[in-house]
């Protein structure tokens, strides 16, 4: 395989592939005078190694040392030595050198940020496993992916792991595509799908828990027309681990659908969701935020949540206009978790 071949199979550039040949020896086993780089798969599944390595915050130094060992281990002779694996079995696995990580009780999320994404993407300064998530991204690889994902929530909680990893990523993304063309939609779309599946299972395995009480849902909607709805299902997520009922209705629903359904259930909160001024309704959030529901002599009114960059800057009387999704968790009076250290232990986020 050529070197174009394979830094577009691994979603690196090409002189990434031959800065790790020049400074950790992660080159073609096998070499032909006056010919350029070949690869063979056995190369392939070394480079592979060393990207799953460093997509998980392993140094580079670190992981090419592991990948050659791997590496080794497959190509062992059959003359070996006693205790040694015998032929055809699979070697057996190089431990993962695990950077050691420091507590820091109050370290602000830009301590652990770095500038360079090493997966093509603008990523900017954002946290490591929003690099690794980039990287398993433009890689298509969904099982690492997916790996990133449950890590990050696991490590650093849901809110945290929405507004520092996964929007980052879906966002640079999104600025690649619309720079390049068609290219990338396949990155968007594998990282999307997952990234809501991670949200769902959240949302399962936390309503299951989730007692009746009777209390009146928070509605979620995007408006008419409005397809994304990854925000709302981090927010339905978020609900629900609150042990807050919440009513889900999903993208594009009809401006007659969401009306109808905030008389018959009479929810607490209604967040609508636009991501483009195109779908911005504000008569429609206007009309939910004047209608009264219940009985007579004691009829009351929802709290209205415009999220979304398609809103602007409207507002209004009985309207309200969260940053994020951390705000929009704070107006709607819900416990934020603590973020999580690496360790996977929680602490209490800094003051503001």
């Amino acid at each position: 395989m050529t070197t174009g071949f394979v830094a577009r199979k691994l979603g690196v550039s090409p002189t990434t592939l031959r800065s790790w040949d020049r400074r950790y020896g992660l080159g073609p086993a096998e070499r032909a005078d006056g010919r350029h780089r070949r690869w063979s798969p056995d190369d392939l599944a070394m480079l592979q190694e060393m990207c799953r390595l460093t997509a998980v915050g392993v140094s580079p130094a670190e992981a090419a040392h592991a990948a050659k060992s791997r590496a080794r281990d497959g190509a062992r002779p059959a003359g070996r030595r006693s205790g040694e694996n015998p032929p055809g079995s699979p070697p057996p696995p190089v431990p993962v050198p695990v950077p050691a990580v420091a507590p820091a009780p109050a370290t602000p999320p830009s301590a652990h940020k770095a500038s360079r994404s090493g997966s093509g993407l603008p990523l900017g300064d954002v946290r490591k496993e929003c690099r690794g998530l980039a990287r398993a991204g433009v890689r298509l690889d969904g099982r690492a992916v997916q790996e990133q994902l449950t890590a990050a929530v696991r490590t650093h909680g849901l809110i945290a792991a929405w507004e520092e990893v996964m929007v980052p990523a879906l966002r640079a993304v999104g600025r690649k595509w619309q720079s390049s063309g068609d290219r990338y939609v396949e990155v968007e779309h594998l990282l999307s799908w997952h990234i809501s599946a991670t949200l769902r299972h959240l949302y399962v395995t936390s309503a299951s828990r989730e007692r009746s009480s009777g209390d009146s849902p928070v509605l979620l909607a995007c408006l008419p027309g409005e397809q994304h709805t990854l925000p709302i299902e981090a927010l339905n997520a978020a609900l629900a681990e609150a042990g807050v009922p919440a009513l889900m209705l999903g993208g594009a629903v009809p401006a007659e659908a969401v009306i109808a359904a905030v008389a018959r259930v009479g929810p607490a909160a209604v967040v609508l969701w636009s991501q483009s001024r195109s779908t911005a309704s504000l008569p429609l959030a206007q009309h939910i935020a004047g209608t009264r529901w219940g009985v007579r002599g004691a009829r009351t009114q929802s709290l209205v949540l415009l999220c979304g960059p398609g809103w602007g800057r409207h507002s209004g009387p009985g309207l309200l206009r969260p940053a994020g999704l951390r705000d929009t968790v704070r107006l709607l009076g819900l416990p934020q978790h603590p973020e999580r250290s690496p360790s996977g232990q929680e602490r209490e986020r800094p003051p503001p």
